[in-house]
Protein backbone atom coordinates (compact mmCIF):
# COMPACT_ATOMS: atom_id res chain seq x y z
CA UNK A 1 0.00 0.00 0.00
CA UNK A 2 2.62 2.38 0.84
CA UNK A 3 4.52 1.76 -2.73
CA UNK A 4 1.53 2.37 -4.43
CA UNK A 5 0.87 5.22 -2.85
CA UNK A 6 4.82 6.61 -3.31
CA UNK A 7 4.79 5.50 -6.58
CA UNK A 8 1.18 7.41 -6.90
CA UNK A 9 2.77 10.51 -5.77
CA UNK A 10 6.55 10.36 -8.53
CA UNK A 11 3.38 10.01 -11.17
CA UNK A 12 1.31 13.27 -10.07
CA UNK A 13 4.66 15.06 -9.25
CA UNK A 14 6.39 13.67 -12.62
CA UNK A 15 2.78 14.62 -14.61
CA UNK A 16 2.82 18.38 -13.39
CA UNK A 17 6.29 18.54 -13.60
CA UNK A 18 5.98 17.99 -17.66
CA UNK A 19 3.08 19.75 -18.05
CA UNK A 20 4.37 23.04 -16.60
CA UNK A 21 7.42 22.53 -18.59
CA UNK A 22 5.89 22.21 -21.61
CA UNK A 23 3.60 25.53 -20.72
CA UNK A 24 6.79 26.69 -20.02
CA UNK A 25 8.86 26.55 -22.95
CA UNK A 26 6.18 27.12 -25.78
CA UNK A 27 7.13 30.11 -27.57
CA UNK A 28 5.16 33.47 -27.99
CA UNK A 29 5.57 34.68 -30.75
CA UNK A 30 4.22 38.52 -31.56
CA UNK A 31 2.37 40.26 -34.58
CA UNK A 32 1.92 43.95 -35.35
CA UNK A 33 -1.31 45.16 -35.61
CA UNK A 34 -0.58 48.59 -37.14
CA UNK A 35 -2.79 48.93 -40.70
CA UNK A 36 -1.15 50.81 -43.32
CA UNK A 37 -2.06 54.50 -43.53
CA UNK A 38 -2.13 54.64 -39.39
CA UNK A 39 -0.29 56.81 -37.46
CA UNK A 40 -0.50 55.03 -34.24
CA UNK A 41 -2.72 52.43 -33.31
CA UNK A 42 -3.63 50.51 -29.67
CA UNK A 43 -5.02 46.73 -29.30
CA UNK A 44 -6.90 47.25 -26.23
CA UNK A 45 -8.92 44.07 -25.73
CA UNK A 46 -8.82 40.64 -27.06
CA UNK A 47 -11.83 37.70 -27.47
CA UNK A 48 -13.06 35.10 -29.78
CA UNK A 49 -10.19 35.68 -32.04
CA UNK A 50 -10.77 39.12 -32.73
CA UNK A 51 -8.50 42.40 -31.25
CA UNK A 52 -10.72 45.69 -30.34
CA UNK A 53 -8.88 49.23 -29.58
CA UNK A 54 -8.21 52.34 -31.71
CA UNK A 55 -6.26 53.73 -35.19
CA UNK A 56 -5.64 57.57 -35.76
CA UNK A 57 -5.69 58.11 -39.10
CA UNK A 58 -6.27 60.77 -41.16
CA UNK A 59 -6.25 64.43 -40.44
CA UNK A 60 -6.99 66.85 -37.55
CA UNK A 61 -5.42 69.93 -35.90
CA UNK A 62 -2.16 68.19 -34.60
CA UNK A 63 -3.61 64.86 -33.83
CA UNK A 64 -5.89 63.15 -36.72
CA UNK A 65 -9.25 61.20 -36.19
CA UNK A 66 -9.62 57.86 -33.98
CA UNK A 67 -10.90 55.06 -34.90
CA UNK A 68 -13.17 52.71 -33.21
CA UNK A 69 -10.76 49.02 -34.73
CA UNK A 70 -11.08 45.62 -35.08
CA UNK A 71 -8.44 43.08 -35.98
CA UNK A 72 -8.57 39.35 -36.44
CA UNK A 73 -5.40 38.87 -35.73
CA UNK A 74 -3.22 40.06 -38.91
CA UNK A 75 -2.60 44.38 -39.67
CA UNK A 76 -5.14 43.53 -42.91
CA UNK A 77 -7.70 42.26 -41.38
CA UNK A 78 -8.34 45.63 -39.76
CA UNK A 79 -12.02 46.95 -39.61
CA UNK A 80 -12.69 50.63 -39.22
CA UNK A 81 -15.76 50.50 -36.89
CA UNK A 82 -16.42 54.25 -37.11
CA UNK A 83 -20.07 54.87 -37.67
CA UNK A 84 -21.23 57.12 -39.99
CA UNK A 85 -21.93 60.55 -38.58
CA UNK A 86 -19.96 60.87 -35.87
CA UNK A 87 -15.93 61.99 -35.43
CA UNK A 88 -14.11 60.33 -32.99
CA UNK A 89 -14.14 56.67 -31.66
CA UNK A 90 -12.56 53.89 -29.79
CA UNK A 91 -13.22 50.36 -28.84
CA UNK A 92 -12.30 48.98 -25.91
CA UNK A 93 -13.87 45.17 -25.24
CA UNK A 94 -14.62 42.45 -27.64
CA UNK A 95 -16.97 39.40 -27.11
CA UNK A 96 -18.99 37.07 -28.50
CA UNK A 97 -18.77 38.93 -31.96
CA UNK A 98 -19.98 41.52 -30.08
CA UNK A 99 -17.72 45.13 -29.46
CA UNK A 100 -18.09 48.28 -27.05
CA UNK A 101 -16.76 51.50 -26.45
CA UNK A 102 -17.70 55.13 -27.78
CA UNK A 103 -18.13 57.26 -30.38
CA UNK A 104 -18.46 61.00 -30.81
CA UNK A 105 -21.82 62.18 -31.16
CA UNK A 106 -22.96 65.76 -31.67
CA UNK A 107 -19.70 66.39 -29.27
CA UNK A 108 -20.12 64.06 -26.77
CA UNK A 109 -18.94 60.70 -26.00
CA UNK A 110 -21.93 58.11 -26.50
CA UNK A 111 -21.69 53.94 -24.89
CA UNK A 112 -21.84 52.42 -28.66
CA UNK A 113 -21.96 48.80 -29.52
CA UNK A 114 -21.03 46.91 -32.81
CA UNK A 115 -21.04 43.40 -34.19
CA UNK A 116 -18.06 43.76 -36.57
CA UNK A 117 -18.61 46.51 -38.73
CA UNK A 118 -19.51 50.27 -38.95
CA UNK A 119 -22.99 49.47 -39.74
CA UNK A 120 -24.09 47.74 -37.31
CA UNK A 121 -23.21 50.60 -34.76
CA UNK A 122 -25.86 50.44 -31.84
CA UNK A 123 -26.21 54.13 -29.72
CA UNK A 124 -26.23 52.85 -26.27
CA UNK A 125 -26.54 56.64 -24.51
CA UNK A 126 -29.70 57.01 -22.55
CA UNK A 127 -31.93 59.41 -22.83
CA UNK A 128 -31.56 62.01 -20.25
CA UNK A 129 -28.02 61.18 -20.05
CA UNK A 130 -25.39 63.82 -21.50
CA UNK A 131 -22.24 61.35 -22.16
CA UNK A 132 -21.75 57.50 -21.44
CA UNK A 133 -18.96 54.98 -22.44
CA UNK A 134 -19.06 51.35 -22.70
CA UNK A 135 -15.50 49.27 -21.30
CA UNK A 136 -17.40 45.98 -21.07
CA UNK A 137 -18.79 42.87 -23.00
CA UNK A 138 -19.88 39.46 -21.81
CA UNK A 139 -22.99 37.02 -22.64
CA UNK A 140 -24.75 39.72 -24.20
CA UNK A 141 -24.16 42.58 -22.15
CA UNK A 142 -22.81 45.74 -22.19
CA UNK A 143 -21.04 47.60 -19.30
CA UNK A 144 -19.87 51.04 -18.64
CA UNK A 145 -20.65 54.47 -17.11
CA UNK A 146 -23.43 57.22 -18.02
CA UNK A 147 -23.17 61.02 -16.98
CA UNK A 148 -26.24 61.59 -14.74
CA UNK A 149 -26.68 65.22 -13.35
CA UNK A 150 -22.41 65.46 -13.75
CA UNK A 151 -21.36 62.30 -12.23
CA UNK A 152 -20.90 59.20 -13.49
CA UNK A 153 -22.74 55.86 -13.05
CA UNK A 154 -22.23 52.80 -13.26
CA UNK A 155 -23.74 50.90 -16.04
CA UNK A 156 -25.06 47.79 -17.28
CA UNK A 157 -27.15 47.19 -21.13
CA UNK A 158 -28.54 44.17 -22.83
CA UNK A 159 -27.90 45.65 -26.34
CA UNK A 160 -30.14 48.81 -26.61
CA UNK A 161 -30.22 52.28 -24.61
CA UNK A 162 -33.67 51.96 -22.91
CA UNK A 163 -32.36 48.75 -21.13
CA UNK A 164 -30.28 50.73 -19.25
CA UNK A 165 -29.71 49.67 -15.59
CA UNK A 166 -27.70 52.27 -13.11
CA UNK A 167 -25.43 50.42 -11.05
CA UNK A 168 -24.66 53.54 -8.78
CA UNK A 169 -23.84 52.44 -5.28
CA UNK A 170 -25.86 55.17 -2.74
CA UNK A 171 -22.80 55.10 -0.72
CA UNK A 172 -20.35 56.14 -3.75
CA UNK A 173 -20.06 60.12 -5.74
CA UNK A 174 -18.74 58.39 -8.85
CA UNK A 175 -18.98 54.63 -9.99
CA UNK A 176 -18.29 52.61 -13.86
CA UNK A 177 -17.86 49.11 -14.70
CA UNK A 178 -14.41 48.68 -16.90
CA UNK A 179 -14.97 44.26 -16.78
CA UNK A 180 -17.98 42.05 -16.95
CA UNK A 181 -17.99 38.29 -16.76
CA UNK A 182 -20.49 35.74 -16.15
CA UNK A 183 -22.86 37.96 -14.89
CA UNK A 184 -20.88 39.92 -13.16
CA UNK A 185 -19.27 43.84 -13.62
CA UNK A 186 -16.11 45.07 -11.86
CA UNK A 187 -14.64 48.47 -11.70
CA UNK A 188 -14.35 51.86 -8.83
CA UNK A 189 -16.53 53.36 -7.21
CA UNK A 190 -15.18 56.38 -5.16
CA UNK A 191 -15.89 56.42 -1.91
CA UNK A 192 -14.89 59.03 0.54
CA UNK A 193 -12.98 60.83 -1.22
CA UNK A 194 -10.39 57.60 -3.32
CA UNK A 195 -11.46 54.98 -6.11
CA UNK A 196 -12.14 51.98 -4.70
CA UNK A 197 -12.34 48.41 -6.31
CA UNK A 198 -15.75 47.04 -7.30
CA UNK A 199 -18.31 44.17 -7.87
CA UNK A 200 -21.39 44.14 -9.14
CA UNK A 201 -24.12 41.27 -10.01
CA UNK A 202 -26.06 43.42 -12.49
CA UNK A 203 -28.13 45.98 -9.60
CA UNK A 204 -27.13 48.37 -7.31
CA UNK A 205 -27.89 46.66 -4.44
CA UNK A 206 -25.63 44.18 -4.97
CA UNK A 207 -22.34 45.74 -5.19
CA UNK A 208 -18.87 44.55 -2.92
CA UNK A 209 -16.24 47.16 -1.81
CA UNK A 210 -13.25 44.89 -2.86
CA UNK A 211 -10.71 47.67 -1.65
CA UNK A 212 -7.94 45.51 0.58
CA UNK A 213 -7.01 46.76 3.88
CA UNK A 214 -4.28 49.36 3.59
CA UNK A 215 -4.98 50.51 0.30
CA UNK A 216 -5.06 54.37 -0.43
CA UNK A 217 -7.24 53.32 -3.64
CA UNK A 218 -7.87 50.60 -5.95
CA UNK A 219 -9.79 49.71 -9.28
CA UNK A 220 -10.64 46.58 -10.81
CA UNK A 221 -9.85 46.23 -14.68
CA UNK A 222 -10.80 42.94 -15.34
CA UNK A 223 -12.82 40.07 -14.32
CA UNK A 224 -13.32 36.25 -15.26
CA UNK A 225 -14.44 33.24 -13.47
CA UNK A 226 -15.53 34.65 -10.28
CA UNK A 227 -11.96 36.54 -9.98
CA UNK A 228 -11.28 39.97 -10.59
CA UNK A 229 -7.74 41.32 -11.28
CA UNK A 230 -6.76 45.60 -10.97
CA UNK A 231 -4.56 47.30 -8.87
CA UNK A 232 -3.97 48.62 -5.71
CA UNK A 233 -2.02 51.65 -4.51
CA UNK A 234 -0.39 51.14 -1.08
CA UNK A 235 2.34 52.86 0.61
CA UNK A 236 2.24 55.69 -2.36
CA UNK A 237 2.62 52.45 -4.96
CA UNK A 238 0.59 50.79 -7.56
CA UNK A 239 0.53 47.11 -7.49
CA UNK A 240 -0.99 44.31 -9.82
CA UNK A 241 -3.78 43.08 -8.03
CA UNK A 242 -6.15 39.93 -7.63
CA UNK A 243 -9.29 39.18 -5.57
CA UNK A 244 -11.91 36.82 -5.73
CA UNK A 245 -14.69 38.22 -4.79
CA UNK A 246 -14.14 40.00 -1.35
CA UNK A 247 -11.69 42.34 -0.04
CA UNK A 248 -10.20 39.82 2.16
CA UNK A 249 -9.48 37.86 -0.69
CA UNK A 250 -6.90 40.31 -2.23
CA UNK A 251 -3.33 39.02 -3.62
CA UNK A 252 -0.39 41.06 -4.53
CA UNK A 253 0.80 40.42 -7.76
CA UNK A 254 3.80 42.83 -7.96
CA UNK A 255 6.64 40.99 -9.31
CA UNK A 256 10.30 40.79 -7.31
CA UNK A 257 12.40 44.21 -9.10
CA UNK A 258 9.27 45.98 -10.10
CA UNK A 259 8.02 49.29 -8.83
CA UNK A 260 5.06 49.25 -9.78
CA UNK A 261 2.70 47.13 -11.69
CA UNK A 262 -1.04 46.83 -13.00
CA UNK A 263 -3.14 44.07 -14.17
CA UNK A 264 -5.13 45.08 -16.88
CA UNK A 265 -7.05 42.36 -18.11
CA UNK A 266 -7.67 38.93 -17.31
CA UNK A 267 -8.63 35.28 -18.70
CA UNK A 268 -8.75 31.46 -17.39
CA UNK A 269 -6.99 31.72 -14.14
CA UNK A 270 -4.49 34.18 -15.99
CA UNK A 271 -3.93 37.79 -15.82
CA UNK A 272 -2.05 40.58 -18.30
CA UNK A 273 -0.78 44.44 -17.79
CA UNK A 274 2.69 45.18 -17.17
CA UNK A 275 5.35 45.83 -14.84
CA UNK A 276 7.94 48.74 -14.34
CA UNK A 277 11.44 47.21 -14.39
CA UNK A 278 14.51 48.96 -14.33
CA UNK A 279 12.33 52.74 -15.73
CA UNK A 280 10.86 50.36 -18.48
CA UNK A 281 7.56 49.09 -18.47
CA UNK A 282 7.16 45.57 -19.15
CA UNK A 283 3.95 43.71 -20.96
CA UNK A 284 3.35 41.24 -18.29
CA UNK A 285 1.77 37.91 -17.61
CA UNK A 286 0.58 36.15 -14.34
CA UNK A 287 -1.16 33.46 -12.89
CA UNK A 288 -2.34 34.34 -9.90
CA UNK A 289 0.77 34.47 -7.89
CA UNK A 290 3.61 37.07 -8.27
CA UNK A 291 6.04 34.38 -8.39
CA UNK A 292 3.89 33.49 -11.53
CA UNK A 293 5.43 36.34 -13.73
CA UNK A 294 6.61 36.32 -17.09
CA UNK A 295 7.95 39.23 -19.15
CA UNK A 296 6.40 39.15 -22.02
CA UNK A 297 8.41 42.02 -23.63
CA UNK A 298 11.54 39.72 -24.34
CA UNK A 299 9.89 38.82 -26.77
CA UNK A 300 9.26 42.14 -28.93
CA UNK A 301 11.16 42.83 -32.39
CA UNK A 302 14.49 45.49 -31.89
CA UNK A 303 13.13 49.23 -31.70
CA UNK A 304 9.89 48.61 -28.90
CA UNK A 305 10.44 49.99 -25.52
CA UNK A 306 8.25 50.18 -23.01
CA UNK A 307 5.04 47.90 -23.60
CA UNK A 308 2.06 46.64 -21.99
CA UNK A 309 -0.54 43.89 -22.32
CA UNK A 310 -4.62 45.05 -22.16
CA UNK A 311 -6.24 41.70 -22.92
CA UNK A 312 -6.34 37.98 -23.11
CA UNK A 313 -8.32 35.63 -24.18
CA UNK A 314 -7.85 31.20 -25.48
CA UNK A 315 -9.90 29.24 -28.63
CA UNK A 316 -8.05 26.13 -26.75
CA UNK A 317 -5.94 26.06 -29.60
CA UNK A 318 -3.85 29.30 -29.34
CA UNK A 319 -3.72 31.87 -26.31
CA UNK A 320 -3.95 35.12 -27.84
CA UNK A 321 -2.60 38.67 -25.81
CA UNK A 322 -3.18 42.47 -26.90
CA UNK A 323 -1.70 45.06 -25.99
CA UNK A 324 0.73 47.79 -27.33
CA UNK A 325 4.20 49.39 -27.33
CA UNK A 326 6.40 52.57 -28.44
CA UNK A 327 8.26 51.53 -31.24
CA UNK A 328 11.43 53.90 -30.87
CA UNK A 329 12.61 53.03 -35.26
CA UNK A 330 8.96 54.72 -36.46
CA UNK A 331 8.29 56.77 -33.62
CA UNK A 332 5.05 55.60 -32.78
CA UNK A 333 2.87 53.21 -30.75
CA UNK A 334 1.90 50.48 -32.20
CA UNK A 335 -0.61 47.47 -31.41
CA UNK A 336 0.89 44.17 -30.76
CA UNK A 337 -0.44 40.63 -30.72
CA UNK A 338 1.06 37.74 -28.24
CA UNK A 339 0.34 34.27 -29.53
CA UNK A 340 1.10 31.27 -28.00
CA UNK A 341 0.18 27.72 -28.72
CA UNK A 342 -1.87 25.73 -25.63
CA UNK A 343 0.41 23.30 -25.38
CA UNK A 344 -0.52 19.51 -25.90
CA UNK A 345 0.17 16.47 -23.60
CA UNK A 346 3.94 14.82 -24.96
CA UNK A 347 4.42 11.33 -24.43
CA UNK A 348 5.91 11.19 -21.35
CA UNK A 349 2.58 13.47 -20.25
CA UNK A 350 0.55 10.77 -21.44
CA UNK A 351 2.96 8.28 -19.83
CA UNK A 352 2.53 10.02 -16.23
CA UNK A 353 -1.19 9.72 -16.59
CA UNK A 354 -0.85 6.28 -17.12
CA UNK A 355 1.53 5.71 -13.96
CA UNK A 356 -0.86 8.06 -12.07
CA UNK A 357 -4.10 5.68 -12.96
CA UNK A 358 -2.50 2.65 -12.08
CA UNK A 359 -1.11 3.56 -9.10
CA UNK A 360 -4.67 4.72 -8.01
CA UNK A 361 -6.02 1.33 -8.80
CA UNK A 362 -3.22 -0.24 -6.82
CA UNK A 363 -4.02 2.03 -4.25
CA UNK A 364 -7.66 1.30 -4.55
CA UNK A 365 -7.17 -2.50 -4.33
CA UNK A 366 -4.90 -1.82 -1.40
CA UNK A 367 -7.29 -0.02 0.32
CA UNK A 368 -9.85 -2.75 -0.08
CA UNK A 369 -7.70 -5.12 1.30
CA UNK A 370 -8.18 -3.71 4.43
CA UNK A 371 -12.22 -3.44 4.42
CA UNK A 372 -13.85 -5.25 6.81
CA UNK A 373 -16.09 -8.31 5.11
CA UNK A 374 -19.11 -7.02 6.99
CA UNK A 375 -18.66 -3.54 4.47
CA UNK A 376 -20.11 -3.31 0.67
CA UNK A 377 -17.54 -2.90 -1.79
Amino acid sequence: MNLSLRFSGIALALFSTLVFTASAKAAWTVKNLNPAGSSESIAWAAGGGQQVGVTRVGSEPASGYLRASLWSGTAASWVDLSPAGTTDSYAYAVSGGQQTGWAVVGGWQHASLWSGTAASWVDLNPAGTSTSQASAVSGGQQAGYAVVSGTSHASLWNGTAASWVDLHPTVSTQSEVLAASDGQQAGRARVGGSNHASLWSGTAASWVDLNPAGAIESYAYGASGGQQAGQATLGGLRFASLWSGTAASWVNLNPAGSTQSEALAMSGGNQVGYALQGGVDRASLWSGTAASWTDLSIYLQTGFTSSFATGISSDGINTYISGFGYNTLTNRTEPLLWIQAVPEPSSMVVFAVGALWFARKRSAKSVSNFRSPTQNS
